[in-house]
C-alpha cells in the first residue's frame, strides 16, 4: 500500500484522541516497522496474527496484504456510517452475513467500536468451526460487545438472539441468494444502511437458461445471454441492478462503486444503501419491467417484493402510463 493511498483512520483512544504513532505495536510486539507501516496507528498486532493477516513474526505476505487492502477499503465507506448512527446511548448496532471467520467484524470491533465503548456486533455464518473460533477469539482478545450466531442469513431474521432493528447491514462475498437474504433481512430489522458485496449470482442465470429458446424467439435481445459465458455475466449484471431497484423501491439511497482495484477481486461491485424513507414508485415500475423484458417475472418477482397478481399489473401498467 503506497503512502498515496494509505488510509487516513487514526484509531482512539479511549478518551477519543488518536494516539501517536510511534512505530510499535499495541501488543507489545517486535513486528517490523516495515509491515507496521501498512497497519491503521494503534490497530491489535495480536488480533492481526490470530486472523493470520499477519505471520507469527509479524510479517504480511501478498495474499494477506490483499485481504487487508479490501477490508480497510470496506472499513472506509462504513465508517462514516457508524458514526452516523453512534449519538445513542447504546451505540450502533452492526450484522455481518456470511462472516466466515469474521475478518470484518474483528477489524470494525478494533479499529471502530473498541474506542467507541458501546454498540455491538453481530457476526451471523453457517460453519459451525468458524462460529466457535470466532467466538473463542472475542472472549481471548476481551472483545465483549461481539457475538456469533450458527445459521443461515435466512434463517436469521428471526433468531431470538438479534435484536428487533439492526442500524447496519453488511454481506461481502455473500453467495447467490445470501446476498438477497442479507437485503431482506435488512429491511425486516429496519437497517439504516446496507453495505453489500456481491458475490455468485447462480440463480438468474439459471432462469435464462430455461427460458433461452423461447426468448431467442421473441427477442433479439436474448442474444445478450445466448452464450454460457454471457448467460453468467449479465446475470450478475442484471440481479445487482434488480437489488438497487429493489433498494430504492424500498426507501434507500443507493450508491454503487468499485470495493478495490479488479486486480485483486473479480467480486468487486460494492452497493451501499441509506435509507432515507423516499420510497421511488419509478424504481419499483422499471424493476417489474426489466422482469417482464427478460421473461422472469414469475420466477423472481416475489424476491424482489413485487405483487404478481393480475389487480398489481393492473395497477402497474395505469401507473405506468400516467
Amino acid at each position: 500500500m503506497t503512502a498515496k493511498n494509505k488510509p487516513a483512520f487514526r484509531a482512539q483512544d479511549g478518551k477519543g484522541k488518536g494516539p501517536k504513532s510511534n512505530g510499535k505495536s499495541t501488543a507489545g510486539d517486535a513486528t517490523p516497522s516495515s509491515e507496521l507501516s501498512e497497519l491503521r496507528p494503534g490497530q491489535s498486532i495480536e488480533l492481526l496474527k490470530e486472523l493470520h493477516i499477519l505471520t507469527r513474526d509479524g510479517r504480511l505476505n501478498q495474499d494477506s496484504r490483499r485481504k487487508l487492502k479490501q477490508v480497510y477499503h470496506l472499513f472506509n465507506f462504513i465508517e462514516p456510517l457508524l458514526t452516523e448512527l453512534s449519538g445513542s446511548e447504546k451505540g450502533p448496532t452492526l450484522a455481518d452475513h456470511g462472516a466466515g471467520k469474521s475478518y470484518l467484524g474483528f477489524i470494525l470491533y478494533d479499529l471502530y467500536f473498541k474506542a467507541l465503548g458501546r454498540g455491538q456486533i453481530y457476526g451471523v455464518e453457517t460453519r459451525a468451526e468458524l462460529v466457535e473460533k470466532s467466538r473463542q477469539l472475542a472472549q481471548k482478545l476481551g472483545f465483549e460487545r461481539m457475538s456469533f450466531l450458527n445459521v443461515s442469513v435466512a434463517e436469521s431474521t428471526d433468531a431470538d438472539e438479534l435484536p428487533a432493528q439492526i442500524d447496519v447491514v453488511t454481506a461481502l462475498h455473500a453467495c447467490d441468494t445470501a446476498t438477497d437474504d442479507a437485503i431482506a433481512f435488512g429491511l425486516q430489522k429496519r437497517a439504516r444502511a446496507m453495505v453489500l458485496v456481491p458475490c455468485c449470482q447462480a440463480e438468474m442465470a439459471a432462469c435464462l437458461r430455461q427460458g433461452k429458446a423461447l426468448q431467442l424467439a421473441r427477442t433479439p435481445l436474448a442474444e445478450l445471454w445466448r452464450h454460457p459465458l454471457h448467460t453468467r455475466e449479465l446475470g450478475s449484471q442484471v440481479t445487482n441492478v434488480l437489488r438497487c431497484l429493489y433498494l430504492e423501491a424500498s426507501g434507500y439511497q443507493v450508491t454503487v462503486t468499485e470495493l478495490v482495484g479488479w486486480e485483486h477481486s473479480m467480486k468487486n461491485e460494492l452497493i451501499i444503501a441509506r435509507y432515507t424513507g423516499h420510497k421511488k414508485r419509478s424504481a419499483a415500475e422499471r424493476l417489474r419491467a426489466i422482469l417482464e423484458e427478460f421473461g422472469l417475472e414469475q420466477a423472481l418477482a416475489s424476491r424482489f417484493g413485487l405483487d404478481t397478481s393480475p389487480q398489481a399489473k393492473v395497477s402497474a401498467s395505469v401507473a405506468a402510463s400516467d
